[in-house]
């Protein structure tokens, strides 16, 4: 089978493109990877090309060792996914030591993976050793998102209360909550360490004044769950917009009714008691 005609290559070309549509990816911002199965990289093994040199990724991955990946290229735009996916996305393969990548498919007019490579990876690492199902890492740019790192406190407990109370949805679609990280310079160890820390407990991490890192099982359920905690932050930040203070909300005790119907468990770390009904004020 070639490659574009694998499912998941397609899911992955139709999340590129969706993720542009949402605006959530000027020009080369953004960036996705894939752990992909080992009976899809079976079925594509056809047109891969083991000859390609190795090349460090910057950080060890062990338990990633000899797995396969699909990652969009590094100053590559989302918008061309569509277009040309074999210039603007690769697959490439890990070492048996998990410290270097080689090309095996794509990128056919030259250029290397995502300059996030290293966050992916030990974002993808630290997601299989508490879930091996999440094989998505997804990074973009959502305008509302970021607007809020300049304004709420950079405490994923308090951005994970603010955003479930924009939606009753949001609790559900992550119960874990949302964890956040102060500006750090991208594209470096510093800020992939951060982010998987995150990682080891929830599926959301927010880059104070850049983006937000999300994961899943699958290109539906980390997609879905971008979009679900962008929606809340336009919400929140229409309604910080007209006062600074909420006449009604959810409240803590509404959101642990959510537990039994939904059969989940949300994080009471966030359900803590606020001292002001000023927004962000903890």
């Amino acid at each position: 089978m070639k490659v574009l005609d694998a499912k998941f290559a397609k899911g992955f070309c139709r999340m590129c493109v969706d993720g542009f549509y949402q605006g959530w990816h000027e020009r080369n911002g953004g960036n996705l990877s894939y752990r992909i199965k080992p009976e899809e990289i079976e079925s594509v093994k056809e047109e891969l090309d083991e000859s390609s040199e190795w090349k460090p990724i910057g950080t060890t991955v062990k338990d990633l060792a000899g797995e396969y990946f699909m990652v969009t290229g590094s100053g590559k735009y989302f918008r061309n996914v569509e277009i040309d996916p074999a210039a603007n996305v690769c697959i490439i393969k890990v070492d048996d030591q998990g410290e270097n990548y080689k090309i095996l498919w794509g990128l056919v007019e030259g250029g290397r993976p995502t300059s996030e490579l290293s966050s992916h990876l030990m974002n993808l690492e630290v997601c299989k050793k508490r879930n091996p199902e999440i094989r998505v890492v997804y990074h973009c740019h959502p305008a509302n998102t970021i607007a809020l790192t300049y304004v709420l406190p950079l405490d994923g407990k308090v951005f994970t209360r603010e955003i479930w109370e924009m939606a009753t949805e949001c609790p559900v679609v992550f119960p874990d909550g949302i964890g956040v990280v102060p500006w750090m310079v991208p594209g470096g160890k510093e800020i992939a360490v951060a982010t998987s820390e995150i990682m080891k407990k929830q599926d959301v991490a927010i880059w104070a004044h850049h983006g937000m890192f999300a994961c899943g099982t699958d290109f539906d359920i980390a997609f879905g769950l971008m979009h679900t905690v962008e929606k809340a932050a336009e919400v929140l930040v229409k309604v910080m917009s007209m006062t600074n203070k909420k006449r009604q909300t959810i409240e803590p005790d509404d959101f642990r009714a959510l537990n039994g119907p939904f059969g989940i468990k949300v994080n009471e770390e966030c359900l803590y008691t606020k001292k002001s009904d000023i927004i962000g004020e903890v």
